[in-house]
């Protein structure tokens, strides 16, 4: 468990005076971490042991109860809130006495859906403690047995480790770091781990809604990021939104003899291709019509903060063996202020040993657009309907039947998955400076700030609902 996450952690919810004492905070959860290091390990590796694919109802409860189980032994009181139709909410609540602000806390106990079969070793939920980055070498270490903290870059393999475990983990040591100094929190604090956040957060506002007066706060952290890739500790104020779409290009009613047909019936992979390459030029620029129309340029305070943010590039270019980058070369915290389109799947046909010389039936692209302020999801829908029409496509909601009446090449079906709009404070905001002061007093060494993360959040229905950051 990093030792900065704690602190900010920490920092955020300690009298003021004894967040700024220098070395008297650091200097205590430093030696609570060293102290109980293994024992955080083996807390955090019971939690990460447990299947979470929001889908699977079983295991996602034994998370949730676990995680329940860990706060009231914390003297935080805790119990599962109805998920309204999902998998249920964790909340507890810490009161202190004369505290005349509550801090909300948020983090999601749910995870991606995982292949076995890409996994190193097979188990996605075996934990693996290792004493270097796995495409290091890293080898693995007997967490059971381990006397001592782990040094350098020891690393706990396991599905949802760092997405989004880790920050629930980190709850539980920073109440434990602060029982063991004495020190009492100056604020009343409520905590939110939702259960289907990587399936969309479909039931998420409903239960925000239902809970209203239970969950108001005078502001709230959400702890679902990254660090820097210098390993600072970045605090981001605000979160890009999310739309999907996924397009299907249609062919001959049934597979055709590329010996006999090709030449002569369409491919639809070789339309979806074109029309792909039509939605983004090799540069990253988006070319559908009035799509950066609606983009928030960033403020000179967003853009000073940019600035103080260190180089990176060339040496993230040469860990993930890119040759070249978007944006003729901007930097990667630039970009991410700018709306993106990425194509994640694409599927057509067969290849390898499956491979067969036929013109298939379909195309189906998978697209998911990163949105920034203050684009909204229905206007980008909007827009890459009409790309689609200007295209020549005929744009359907459902697939054309096998009788209905007319071709099938040349339409696409356009579909989606629920959005997100992006959010964020302004930069200009009075949360937005006194979060940063208290954030960087607590960590004590080198930290960055950004206006949005490149991930979408749950934070626009926090906001929609309270109206709080």
């Amino acid at each position: 468990m990093p030792v900065g996450l704690l602190l900010v952690l920490m920092g955020a919810v300690l009298p003021r005076a004894t967040a700024d004492e220098p070395g008297g905070l650091r200097g205590q959860v430093r030696a609570h971490v060293r102290k109980e290091g293994p024992a955080i390990l083996r807390e955090f590796a019971a939690l990460l042991a447990i299947p979470n694919l929001a889908s699977d109802g079983p295991n996602i409860r034994r998370n949730a109860d676990l995680i329940v189980e860990r706060l009231a032994a914390r003297g935080v009181k805790a119990r599962l809130l109805s998920g309204e139709g999902g998998p249920p909410v964790v909340f507890g609540e810490l009161r202190r006495e004369g505290a005349r602000r509550t801090l909300g806390v948020y983090a999601h106990y749910d995870g991606q859906p995982v292949d076995p079969r890409e996994w190193a070793g097979g188990e996605p939920f075996r934990p693996v403690l290792r004493d270097r980055p796995l495409e290091e070498g890293g080898r693995e270490v007997d967490l059971a047995a381990l006397a001592g903290p782990p040094a350098g870059e020891w690393r706990l393999y396991g599905r949802g480790s760092g997405d989004d475990k880790a920050p629930i983990v980190g709850f539980w040591a920073a109440l434990d770091a602060l029982a063991a100094a004495g020190i009492p929190s100056s604020v009343n604090v409520k905590f939110l781990f939702e259960g289907e956040e990587e399936a969309g957060s479909p039931h998420f506002r409903t239960v925000l809604e239902r809970n209203r007066e239970l969950l108001a706060a005078d502001g709230w952290i959400l702890c679902d990021g990254p660090v820097h890739q210098t390993r600072r500790m970045q605090v981001f104020f605000g979160a890009r939104g999310i739309t999907d779409v996924e397009l299907t290009v249609y062919g001959p009613l049934r597979p055709l003899h590329s010996g006999h047909y090709g030449n002569w019936a369409g491919n639809p992979a070789l339309t979806l291709a074109h029309l792909l390459a039509g939605l983004k030029d090799l540069d990253g620029r988006i070319r559908i019509a009035g799509f950066y129309d609606d983009v928030r340029p960033p403020t000179p305070a967003e853009a000073s903060a940019l600035a103080e943010l260190p180089d990176v590039e060339a040496a993230l270019r040469h860990e993930l063996a890119l040759a070249e980058t978007e944006g003729r070369g901007a930097p990667l915290a630039e970009r991410l202020m700018l709306p993106a389109l990425n194509v994640r799947g694409i599927q057509s046909g067969h290849v390898g040993a499956h491979a067969a010389n036929a013109i298939p039936t379909e195309a189906t692209a998978s697209i998911d657009f990163r949105l920034v302020p203050d684009q909204t999801p229905a206007r980008v829908r909007e827009l890459v309907d009409a790309h689609l029409r200007a295209a020549g496509f005929a744009v359907v909601s459902d697939p054309p039947g096998p009788r209905s009446g007319g071709p099938r090449p040349g339409s696409s079906a356009c579909s989606g998955d629920p959005a997100t709009p992006p959010t964020g404070p302004p930069s200009t905001s009075p949360s937005h400076g006194r979060w940063w002061g208290r954030s960087r007093k607590a960590r004590a060494g080198p930290s960055s700030r950004c206006r949005p993360w490149g991930a979408a959040s749950p934070c626009i229905s926090s906001r929609r609902c309270w109206g709080r950051p």
